[in-house]
């Protein structure tokens, strides 16, 4: 118990004894943390929104405005093996779900005197490889004006989140890197500047974990409360930030469950504390190596 109160006290007493530097590595783990941190939830939400997409996977055929087109184009679309479902949208049926889509800003909607929507044809398909073969078929019926479909957004959206992924984890590296940098750099100038000290520790008989353990639970509860900070940044900060996305694009698929983001945050704060320990071992564990080496 008492070696235990001495390294906690050694551990506080290495904090205050350099306030600023201790401050300046608080700071940068906090910015690395939280860059790490939105990374990896707009990764996440890039991912979500292509998943959103392709699990919703549907072909739109408006038609003309003669009561049985819309029938006639669902009776011939949906004889075809690859389609699932088919759903005939009224012009009024249109214009009910354009409300609920655009949210916040549904009130556009009442400027317009008429409704200008056309009836349609939703097509809901099998297998994203066959919308090309339906889409011919749809814009070979006299019946069909235009159609519209996600197929192609979502392979683009694929190959964006594929980049996003790997540029995403670039930034984590480059900002794991910089943040273990900067703790290894403060644990080893309080080192230097204890130097003397272990010295005399070491040779009136302190092991090498004694004198070393002090710095190493120095720059672990820096990293840590570091991470612990960014963590409640991101927590309190992502809510609004999603809200205001969706108000802006209501058709997006944004990842709303703060449940996600919780767990995001106990594994930045178990991701400071390794990074913490393991780089203060680093840099004091090489000066006492050097320290116990005979002269």
């Amino acid at each position: 118990m008492t070696t235990f109160k001495y390294i906690l006290r050694d551990a506080f007493r290495l904090m205050t004894r350099n306030v600023t530097l201790s401050f300046l590595t608080l700071v940068t783990t906090v910015a690395v943390f939280f860059l790490i941190s939105c990374s990896i939830l707009f990764v996440m939400n890039i991912r979500n929104i292509v998943a959103g997409i392709e699990n919703n996977l549907m072909i739109t055929a408006y038609v003309t405005k003669d009561k049985s087109s819309a029938q006639a184009v669902a009776e011939k679309i949906g004889n075809l093996e690859c389609v699932d479902s088919v759903k005939i949208v009224t012009p009024d049926k249109a214009l009910e779900e354009l409300r609920a889509r655009l949210g916040n800003q549904a009130d556009v909607v009442t400027l317009l005197d008429d409704n200008p929507l056309p009836p349609s044809v939703e097509i809901r398909l099998k297998d994203a490889s066959a919308v090309p073969v339906v889409a011919r078929e749809l814009l070979s019926m006299e019946e069909v004006e235009d159609i519209v479909y996600a197929g192609e957004l979502a392979r683009r959206l694929e190959t964006l989140s594929a980049f996003v992924s790997r540029f995403s984890f670039g930034v984590l590296v480059i900002a794991l890197a910089v943040g273990a940098l900067v703790v290894f750099n403060t644990i080893r100038i309080g080192v230097y500047a204890r130097r003397e000290e272990i010295e005399i520790m070491l040779l009136i008989g302190a092991t090498p974990g004694f004198v070393a353990f002090p710095f190493v639970l120095h720059g672990s509860l820096i990293s840590s409360f570091g991470a612990l900070l960014a963590g409640a940044g991101v927590y309190f900060s992502y809510e609004r930030v999603v809200s205001a996305l969706m108000a802006s694009m209501p058709f997006l698929n944004f990842m709303t469950d703060q449940s996600v983001v919780m767990d995001l945050w106990f594994l930045l704060v178990g991701g400071g504390l390794t990074v913490g320990w393991i780089c203060s071992w680093l840099a004091v564990s090489k000066f006492v190596r050097r320290a116990m080496k005979p002269r």
